[in-house]
């Protein structure tokens, strides 16, 4: 882990940074009525009465959207409140209906946790979880469709939130890029939040400030609204760190507000003073009694956790004998990590790594495509590894098999058996092809025997030539050896 430090005029400074996630909780239904929570639908088709806060509607709590965030919790290693509250969020928006976000406040359904981030150079750091509250998502407001006018959709009004707020423990755009996606491999793994930022299932708030390196002060942080990629959270956090250094240096102040954060620009604007808790005006949620949590409640959610992405790393590391850089690779998504362990079943592990990391990898950019896409299965791919590992083909061969795998769809040793690509091993074979090689080449046999000794692969080159490839390079080496030396 390297220390991150911004240069000034002044002298060096530290950026202090926490997030605030908000995760889409993967439910069919919104967190207080009935309604659909599908994606896409046409604008205003998936809205209850409740949703559009007509009077007299009552919200009713979602059980399932409660036993996601339960889970959720577990997996951020965090303390399950066996009683929590809602509570009213005040404050006016036009996509906002009643006027009031429910939400949780001073009692949320989660409580401290942690997550482990990674670094490339074998590294981590545990980050603090402050809480996990749910609340209620508002509309969206569409200021396209018209010159003169805004639109209201209210198709994501009530939809289920859980907001994850982080400590102030981040150092770096690195660190917080590295959490965030922690964070969504997490949510992946258990099946409570798609992760889909570019859909605005998952996006996030971001908190910067800034103090002089070896000061542990917490000065005034700035937030970014609603940053929806990786990416641009990291640009927002240098881009807003070192608007923060140059206002202090000049003789300023920084003042708690609200930016924006352009992606186009890459810079960041003011929008609003930032508010405090009191300026919600927040109270409990008269409709909504205490949401108290049984023991048989907590004990289901922990029946139904999954092996999470630290966990399946260190399991790769430990029993396949896996790099801590490979293991971390291939547990960053659980479809991922299910296809190497399908496709290494009887195989080298470190041998199928290799070819999921690198070729498979490779074909899956180049035709913009997930591993559940994958022209070649995870069965079909071990097959193929398992040839190169019995010395039925090479390892040049292979690559040729594959390109012809991810085309036809066909497994490895149909493909083999069709084309005549089996390795040549036998001994007898392999003399008459080098033997051949050394009597037309008089001239380089004796620069090698005079001590040109990278000649060897010169050799090595032209049997392998001549046997289109399929001859066994062990054996080549070998046999090459004694007769030369």
């Amino acid at each position: 882990m390297k220390e991150y430090i911004l240069k000034g005029k002044t002298g060096d400074w530290e950026i202090v940074v926490g997030l605030e996630v908000h995760c889409q909780i993967l439910s069919k239904s919104k967190l207080f009525s009935g309604s659909s929570t599908a994606f896409g639908s046409d604008a205003n088709s998936n809205v209850s009465f409740v949703d559009a806060a007509m009077p007299g509607m009552l919200p009713v709590i979602n059980k399932y959207c409660v036993e996601q965030a339960i889970k959720t919790g577990m997996g951020l290693n965090a303390k399950v409140n066996k009683v929590s509250e809602f509570a009213r969020k005040n404050y006016f928006y036009a996509d906002l209906p009643q006027g009031y976000q429910i939400s949780q406040f001073d009692k949320p359904i989660i409580g401290e946790g942690y997550v482990e981030i990674d670094f490339n150079d074998g590294t981590s750091k545990t980050i603090g979880v402050e809480r996990l509250h749910l609340e209620q998502d508002a509309g969206k407001s569409l200021h396209n469709e018209d010159p003169n006018k805004s639109y209201i959709d209210l198709n994501r009004s009530g939809v289920a939130l859980m907001e994850i707020v982080s400590k102030p423990d981040m150092r770096s755009p690195e660190e917080a890029g590295l959490y965030l996606r922690k964070l969504r491999s997490i949510v992946r793994y258990l099946g409570t939040c798609d992760g889909n930022m570019d859909e605005g299932s998952m996006r996030c708030d971001v908190n910067v400030s800034v103090r002089p390196k070896g000061s542990d002060e917490l000065r005034t942080r700035c937030e970014m609204k609603n940053v929806n990629s990786v990416r641009f959270a990291m640009q927002a956090i240098e881009y807003e760190a070192k608007r923060h250094i140059e206002v202090y240096e000049n003789g300023g102040d920084i003042h708690q507000e609200t930016r924006a954060f352009d992606a186009t620009t890459g810079t960041t604007k003011s929008l609003r003073s930032k508010e405090n808790a009191h300026d919600y005006r927040y109270f409990p949620e008269p409709d909504l009694l205490p949401l108290i949590l049984s023991d048989e409640q907590i004990d289901k959610a922990k029946g139904e956790m999954v092996e999470l992405p630290d966990e399946k790393k260190a399991r790769f590391i430990k029993d396949m004998g896996l790099s801590s850089y490979d293991a971390s690779v291939l547990t960053v998504e659980k479809e991922t990590a299910d296809y190497f362990e399908e496709a290494a079943k009887g195989n080298d592990a470190k041998k199928t790594a290799n070819w999921v990391t690198s070729e498979l990898f490779a074909v899956l950019k180049n035709s913009n495509k997930t591993i559940s896409e994958s022209p070649v299965s995870a069965k079909s791919l071990g097959g193929l590894v398992a040839l190169i590992s019995n010395n039925t083909i090479s390892g040049k061969i292979a690559k040729d098999v594959f390109e012809i795998m991810i085309e036809t769809g066909k497994d490895a040793l149909s493909i083999v058996e069709e084309k005549g690509l089996k390795q040549v091993t036998d001994t007898g074979a392999i003399e008459a092809i080098i033997d051949k090689v050394i009597e037309s080449s008089p001239e380089n046999v004796t620069l090698y025997k005079s001590g040109k000794d990278k000649l060897m692969g010169w050799f090595v080159g032209q049997v392998m030539k001549e046997s289109r490839g399929k001859a066994n390079p062990g054996m080549v080496n070998k046999l090459l050896k004694e007769k030369l030396g």
